[in-house]
């Protein structure tokens, strides 16, 4: 229990609840992981500040738990008191901030402001778009070919997800994408797009008789391949449509994999149980140990498009998209690079030994409706080339 000065607040800290008692005898509850402190004439913001310093240093000495030495961090959020506001105001405007303090790193103070509240409030709105986009129907998944190098012949296409509301213009995935994340909409989000490109997929089979069927490949989020119906949602998604699980590859990133390195693995066995395929996306952008990725049972690598875009002018980058495919043949994956736009960059990365490739040189991603348009168009360029290299 914490009193603050003049017992004008306490905060009472139990297991689910912290509940703050005011001199007035109202009541104010926040999360099992809070605490609050009220500072009387505070006549400039670098007084709470310093005391925000004093907690800093106070919460992050080490202490004994069940023997074992631990140190904990605090985030803190402060708003200070104005003439026209309330207590419930305040302690709001003190959660933003600190919620701003954590998205910055952990460990860190900020200082509530009028700009910070709009930001908020901005994203809060966007979350209730976002929400009735998924009802109404207004997300719908674009596809971007995947390359064979050796051949130029379309091995797959990776599902894109975009969001074009009717009353607005389109809405980037990298604005859209954290926001769903954020509030869980992104479970239900992903459930969609797993239904909807598996569908997608089959009916790329029907139309497109070929030896080895077209692949699609799925970006999964953080917060679904570790929500406990994930692998449920999978399998629903692969009966539902019928589809050979060998045409699914589910893509999570390299940061994803690697921060529940054991479960991962053993999700990963799951998916692979089911006949899916895996691969690790944006990889060497992240921090795999090499033991881990000997033991996922994963079939692709994707080199993340920043060295691709950088090979030309920086011979590091060079080396380490050489180095990516050397290893993904070494461990026999196959290796994909992301974000090819220069005949350039597609020769270095044939003379590398790279499997295959995808960006705008081959084409931007297509509404699903066009995808025809561009498998015809890649087949009739093959049978092109095929003719050169007979000739």
């Amino acid at each position: 229990m914490g009193h603050a000065a003049g017992d004008e607040l306490i905060v009472e800290v139990g297991n689910r609840l912290q509940t703050c008692v005011r001199s007035d005898g109202r009541v104010a509850r926040m999360g099992g992981d809070e605490f609050t402190v009220l500072l009387e004439d505070v006549t400039d913001p670098s007084d709470a500040i310093r005391v925000a310093q004093r907690v800093h240093s106070v919460v992050s000495q080490p202490f004994l738990l069940l023997g074992q030495e631990v140190t904990k961090g605090v985030s803190i959020g402060i708003a200070l008191a104005s003439h026209d506001g309330s207590a419930e105001g305040m302690l709001q405007n003190a959660d933003i901030a600190m919620y701003r303090a954590k998205s910055k790193g952990k460990a860190r103070t900020e200082l509530f402001d009028a700009a910070m509240h709009d930001h908020v409030m901005a994203q809060l709105q966007l979350e209730l778009r976002l929400g009735r986009a998924l009802q109404n129907r207004e997300l719908e998944l674009h596809y971007q070919p995947i390359i064979a190098i050796q051949t130029g012949r379309i091995e797959g296409f990776e599902a894109l997800l975009r969001w074009n509301p009717p009353d607005s213009g389109s809405v980037s995935p990298a604005v859209f994408i954290p926001v769903a994340e954020r509030s869980g909409l992104i479970v239900p989000i992903s459930c969609w797009v797993l239904n909807a490109a598996c569908l997608e997929a089959v009916s790329w089979h029907r139309r497109h008789r070929r030896e080895q069927p077209l692949y699609v490949s799925i970006n999964v989020s953080a917060r679904h391949f570790s929500h406990p119906a994930f692998i449920g949602h999978v399998r629903e998604a692969l009966e539902r449509s019928r589809i050979s699980p060998e045409c699914v590859k589910v893509e999570l990133t390299e940061s994803v994999a690697m921060n529940d390195a054991p479960g991962t693995e053993q999700t990963m066995s799951q998916l692979r149980a089911l006949g899916v395929k895996l691969s690790i996306d944006d990889f060497g952008t992240g921090y795999s140990s090499l033991s881990y990725l000997r033991r996922f049972p994963v079939d692709t690598l994707k080199v993340d498009q920043s060295f691709v875009s950088a090979m030309q002018e920086e011979r590091g980058n060079c080396s380490i998209v050489s180095t990516i495919v050397t290893l993904g043949r070494n461990l026999g994956l196959q290796v994909v690079a992301e974000g090819v736009e220069t005949p350039r960059q597609l020769e270095m990365l044939r003379s590398m030994g790279c499997d295959a490739a995808q960006g705008f040189l081959f084409s931007k991603p297509v509404p699903s409706d066009a995808v025809k348009t561009v498998i015809d168009s890649n087949q009739g360029q093959a049978k092109t080339e095929t003719h050169r290299d007979i000739a």
